[in-house]
């Protein structure tokens, strides 16, 4: 099976990843992750990409929660952080900080995941920089069973020519349904006559 470059998230029905501040306590009460594809999809990921708001969202309710003591980075992967800021550290995790084109970045995923998928954790923009590039493969989406009015889009890019191919759809409990996507190419333009 080939690698693949994947974005895989939850979101409001009406299309947004977190609230305008990044709060994602309207996703908690939806279902639990464990009923999700999502301890199969990790398993297969070698490397993943996250911007600044997505890791510092993991630094306040991941790494650092009220409670004690200190949580863990959760991932084994290496991980490249796009920031145009100094962000702090999470001790003994590999943790990469970058900026500017994707597809150097994307080369250097590619050779850490030895084969393994990539995985685009969020947010949208980034992703729809991946987009743009012709390095995304794959959208897995819980769409969650509230809506949010405003926020944090899913994905601001328009895709529409050639559209996103629909591959599963999966009830999870009451609270989502987890659709799988293919990004399927633009058709490459054709040779003028002669050429």
């Amino acid at each position: 099976m080939a690698m693949k470059t994947q974005y895989y998230t939850a979101c409001s029905l009406d299309g947004f990843i977190a609230t305008e501040d990044h709060s994602l306590e309207w996703l908690f009460p939806l279902g639990d992750i464990a009923d999700t594809s999502y301890p199969d999809f990790i398993a297969g990921v070698g490397a993943l990409a996250m911007g600044a708001s997505t890791y510092e969202w993991m630094l306040r309710h991941v790494v650092a929660p009220a409670a004690d003591p200190r949580a863990a980075w959760p991932y084994a992967q290496p991980a490249w952080v796009f920031t145009h800021r100094q962000l702090a550290t999470v001790p003994g995790a590999d943790i990469r900080f970058v900026q500017g084109d994707v597809r150097p970045v994307h080369a250097a995923m590619t050779a850490a995941a030895q084969g393994r998928n990539l995985w685009l954790v969020g947010g949208g923009e980034l992703v729809g920089q991946f987009h743009d590039a012709g390095l995304l493969d794959e959208i897995l989406v819980q769409i969650g069973s509230v809506t949010l009015g405003r926020g944090q889009p899913l994905l601001p890019r328009r895709i529409a020519s050639p559209p996103l191919r629909l591959c599963a759809v999966r009830q999870v409990g009451s609270g989502f349904a987890e659709l799988r996507y293919e990004v399927p190419r633009p058709a490459a333009s054709a040779a003028p006559p002669g050429g």
